[in-house]
């Protein structure tokens, strides 16, 4: 539900503030009015997609996302038969993603 109308908002901020915005939206070759713009589009979807995430859990109930990034890989099991040679492209390890 986009509306096609336009509306104004004006802000006050210290200087230090705005020639901070000025900065990042020059390196980006974008104005102030659409980096701000944008920041604010970003971190209104950013909450949205969470509130989204929030509700699937609920609905679906909490699922187990262990987190493997911490974990480390105890490497190759000592007892365990020598991996295959028949590809050097097959990859014996599993990986896993976690969420962020």
């Amino acid at each position: 539900m986009t509306s096609m109308t336009s509306k104004v908002l004006s802000l006050r901020m210290d200087s230090e503030l705005f020639d901070r915005l000025h900065e990042h939206a020059a390196k980006r070759g974008m104005s102030v009015q659409d980096y701000v713009i944008r920041t604010l589009v970003r971190d209104d979807f950013d909450e949205r997609f969470q509130a989204s995430v929030d509700r699937t859990e609920r609905f679906y109930g909490s699922t187990d996302r262990t987190d493997l990034s911490n974990k480390t890989d105890p490497g190759p099991d000592p007892g365990a038969a020598p991996p295959s040679r028949t590809s050097s492209r097959t990859s014996h390890r599993t990986v896993a993603a976690s969420w962020p």
